[in-house]
């Protein structure tokens, strides 16, 4: 599966070389999705010099299967905040995430990025009786902090709705295209490895040894914009997220779609936008929101996906299929900042649950904001190393559960299977000699067996039937049929087992 933004960039993208030697910079950025580029970009206008490491290719995973909305909309979003944190948090919030915008289209005009960005209205609505009052409630609440909100009983989806929240003057692009575009801009500024995967970060003195498998670079300041923390001690942060995934497919129905962005309220999540695909426009939808490592249908995902779309436009074809993953804090609020205080100059943005697009322009702000020594008015309410009491202590309790469930693999009861009953194109935990192993055989009925551990704390992997991978339900580590690492926290590979 290829998101619609990769397959639509890859005559404007670059090969970066790998990392083969030792360097030396003021900063080290590890990750190259949409933050590590905004603070990189940030940074340079500072005369900073910088380093970019990345662990593939320069914006191929979270950023580049996003929906790409730019917006302060996340969901029904500030009645939570109202209630958990207050008005003047909630207020904040929606000033970081409203500035965002502004930011975002200030930086495509002044550098002149060919990257479709385009300002739409941004709609969370419902089809539910149930849900009318908590629409209500969202609007109030915005209200009450000043944001400007609309309610609405109708709006351009080509089908009834009961009620609906509008954000007015939000926007969207091609988020790998501006990505591209912009370290494009930078390519002159900035030292830009691919392919290059940090392993370590270690303090040496008053700068910091950001070590790969084979080199390393000395800095004084590191931003890890690298989707999850690669660090587990100091900073924990494997106990305070977890990581779930959606999916989306890009329709072509030959028709004119209609203008705006649109989330429903309630579940299962449903979420549209239009893209531009040369003279025409495609329809992405996103829907199956689940945590990360869950033993679900999968077959049933790309099914629900195209119901959804065949109930609107009955002869539409699917040009693109994709999934995407994000982290999730424990309070809904982003982990921006330094990273713990015992690495001072170590800086992290994560947890952005679902909305990073304009997060990211936050988090590089409040980023530049530490190592320039200035004050940020937003820093606060992101604050990283916050040890405050959790409001959702049920959320907490369920994903504590799912990790002490996990993390001792004898605890569960696996029923021995011969290699016979398992399909092509299937994936099982079976016992082999006593031990457990990762039995996936793929069409060609060769055998790829694996210790179904993840590399990160330990935790039994799930097989994901729909992608093909080994995740992790603790905290969504994800490994190819083969053992190699393709999604943090996991740094190292899975070990690969010999059968007779």
């Amino acid at each position: 599966m290829s998101s619609f933004w990769i397959e639509s960039t890859k005559n404007i993208e670059k090969n970066y070389d790998k990392l083969t030697k030792n360097l030396e910079a003021d900063i080290c950025v590890v990750g190259c999705g949409i933050t590590g580029a905004i603070v990189a970009y940030y940074l340079t206008k500072e005369g900073k010099n910088v380093v970019i490491l990345e662990k593939d290719k320069i914006c191929e995973k979270t950023t580049a299967n996003s929906t790409a909305k730019i917006t302060s909309q996340h969901g029904l979003f500030y009645k939570y905040l109202l209630d958990s944190k207050g008005a003047e948090f909630a207020k904040k919030y929606y000033e970081a995430n409203e500035n965002a915008i502004k930011n975002i289209e200030y930086i495509v005009k002044n550098e002149n990025l060919d990257c479709d960005f385009e300002k739409q209205d941004a709609y969370i609505f419902t089809q539910k009786q149930d849900d009318i009052k908590k629409i209500e409630d969202e609007f109030n609440a915005v209200k009450e902090i000043g944001g400007n909100a609309d309610f609405t009983t109708s709006c351009n989806l080509p089908f009834n709705i009961n009620v609906a929240v509008k954000f007015s003057n939000q926007a969207q692009f091609n988020s790998r295209k501006f990505v591209l575009e912009l370290i494009n801009k930078l390519d002159k500024d900035v030292n830009i490895f691919e392919n290059s995967k940090v392993v370590d970060v270690k303090k040496n003195g008053n700068i910091y040894n950001i070590f790969t498998n084979e080199n390393c670079i000395k800095a004084k300041y590191v931003v890890l914009a690298c989707h999850y923390p690669i660090i587990n001690v100091p900073g924990f942060y494997f106990i305070k997220m977890y990581q779930t995934r959606s999916h989306a497919i890009a329709i072509d129905a030959d028709t004119n779609f209609f203008d705006g962005m649109y989330i429903n309220s309630e579940l299962p999540t449903k979420s549209f936008r239009t893209v531009k695909s040369g003279d025409k426009r495609l329809l992405v939808i996103v829907s199956e929101d689940y945590k990360t490592g869950s033993d679900i249908n999968y077959e049933n995902i790309n099914n629900n996906l195209e119901k959804i779309a065949k109930e609107i436009y009955p002869n539409c074809k699917i040009k693109y299929k994709w999934s995407a993953q994000d982290c999730i804090s424990l309070d809904k609020i982003p982990y921006i900042g330094e990273f713990s205080r015992f690495m001072p100059d170590v800086y992290v943005a994560t947890g952005f649950k679902k909305w990073g697009m304009t997060t990211a322009d936050i988090a590089a702000n409040i980023i530049c904001d530490k190592i320039m020594e200035r004050e940020n008015k937003y820093a606060e309410i992101f604050k990283a190393t916050r040890t405050e009491p959790i409001k959702n202590i049920k959320e907490v309790e369920n994903m504590l559960k799912q990790t002490a469930k996990s993390v001792v693999i004898e605890k569960f009861t696996i029923p021995k299977e011969d290699l016979e009953e398992i399909k092509s194109g299937e994936g099982k935990i079976i016992v082999v000699n006593g031990k457990k192993v990762g039995i996936y055989i793929d069409k060609n009925d060769n055998i790829h067996a694996i210790n179904p551990v993840c590399s990160h704390l330990g935790c039994e992997l799930v097989f994901n039937r729909l992608e093909h991978t080994w995740d992790c339900p603790c905290h969504g580590s994800r490994f190819d049929i083969d053992g190699n690492s393709i999604e943090a926290p996991s740094i190292d590979n899975l070990d690969k087992i010999e059968l007779n």
